[in-house]
């Protein structure tokens, strides 16, 4: 019996790396997700276009993680640019209000989705309509309508069978900016998007967010140009405020099972290995004919051995080897929750580990410059050594969500 269930092991062992070695050998499909998210490096994602911010607009771009709702109750004198882009702009009532209350006092609000939500239509007076095409290749057109920011030839898209455009404005209050059209000669100048005052300040609606996104910045130099010019009417002599709450992909996982299904490659790998535990399970379960003896296990003298090895190490004064293996294993604790790389401490690292363990930059910070002075001495006190292990603690803590 013994043998028989050796065999199942080894089969199903077998089986798990013949697939995972074809699956691994298989080319990657492209993930056309449209997460309009900050840090994703897919098509759809919006890493080129933060990085072109960032590069244009230095210490005054500010990265907003939270509902604007909350952020401009907090924040409430600030000024400048609020950008908000995605796939679906579903924003209600209240943080509508609250969003145009700030933009009346001369700011500038940019939103960009191929869809807003009918509180902010009911607000700023205009409806909305689907363009379809009946190319085969599902080509759109559209261009710019200021002289000096358009392009000699229409912008070309095709990774979508329809895009949305404004039915209906307020034609007092409202300019147009840039027309769509499923024709190259873009004879019916869909407006798709628009500019519109509102208090002191103004009202930038956008029915193409994808024109932020990886791949349409990078395939080609018009789409470039065409991203840049819209731009132009952001103030970058002012702060800019870049929305990261309402996005369609997570910007960060709250789960470590949702990073090992995201590959497909591993998803199926991990319910081949489900069904064939189920199988041992089925096999393997039945009742045997000789009763199983009840063998007592032995003592787990583990932690004895580690407290015995531990005072050794205090009592001859030896608190600095102590800290060094304290900060060691925290730094592969660090390595192994967070999956950065501890070797290279920059903003990167700090930014990384601040979003993944709920603490801020700040005392990220403040934690790895206490342990680099620690590591530098060549003795350490017994009040360091506990004050390690507490912020160590503390750090846990707070990274496990427990305070």
């Amino acid at each position: 019996m013994i043998k028989k269930g050796k065999s199942y092991i080894i089969i199903l062992v077998v089986t798990f790396v013949t697939y995972l070695a074809l699956e691994y050998n298989k080319p990657k499909e492209v993930n056309w997700f449209p997460s309009f998210t900050t840090h994703h490096k897919i098509p759809f994602g919006t890493k080129v276009f933060n990085d072109i911010l960032e590069k244009r607009l230095g210490d005054k771009i500010t990265a907003v993680q939270e509902p604007p709702y909350i952020f401009l109750n907090k924040n409430n004198n600030i000024s400048g640019t609020y950008v908000l882009i995605n796939n679906t702009l579903d924003i209600d009532k209240s943080e509508v209000k609250k969003l145009l209350e700030w933009t009346a006092k001369g700011n500038t609000l940019y939103l960009a989705g191929s869809s807003f939500s009918h509180a902010l239509k009911d607000e700023l007076n205009f409806s909305t309509k689907t363009l379809y095409t009946n190319d085969i290749n599902h080509h759109f057109y559209m261009q710019l309508v200021n002289p000096s920011l358009k392009s000699d030839k229409p912008i070309v898209f095709s990774k979508k069978s329809d895009v949305t455009y404004f039915s209906k404005i307020d034609t007092l209050n409202t300019k147009v900016l840039g027309v769509i059209d499923n024709f190259e000669t873009i004879s019916i100048k869909n407006a798709n998007i628009i500019k519109q005052n509102y208090g002191d300040g103004t009202v930038i609606l956008n029915h193409f967010p994808y024109a932020f996104t990886n791949y349409f910045i990078l395939e080609n130099k018009n789409n470039t140009d065409f991203t840049s010019s819209l731009l132009a009417y952001i103030d970058t002599t002012k702060n800019v405020y870049v929305d990261n709450h309402h996005k369609t992909g997570k910007t960060f996982y709250t789960s470590p099972m949702r990073i090992f299904l995201s590959a497909k490659e591993l998803k199926w790998a991990y319910y081949i290995a489900l069904i064939g535990a189920l199988f041992y399970v089925f096999f393997e379960g039945k009742r045997k004919q000789r009763a199983i003896p009840v063998v007592t296990p032995l003592k787990n003298q583990t932690l004895a051995f580690t407290r015995t090895i531990a005072d050794m190490y205090y009592q001859k004064n030896r608190q600095k080897e102590i800290a060094e293996h304290k900060i060691n294993f925290f730094m592969d604790f660090v390595r192994s929750k967070f999956h950065v790389n501890t070797l290279e401490k920059n903003d990167d690292f700090y930014n990384t580990v601040s979003a993944r363990s709920f603490h801020t930059k700040e005392e990220i910070k403040n934690l790895f410059l206490f342990l680099d002075n620690l590591m530098n001495k060549h003795s350490i006190t017994n009040d360091e050594l506990l004050a390690l292990d507490k912020k160590i603690e503390q750090f846990k803590d707070k990274a496990n969500g427990s305070k």
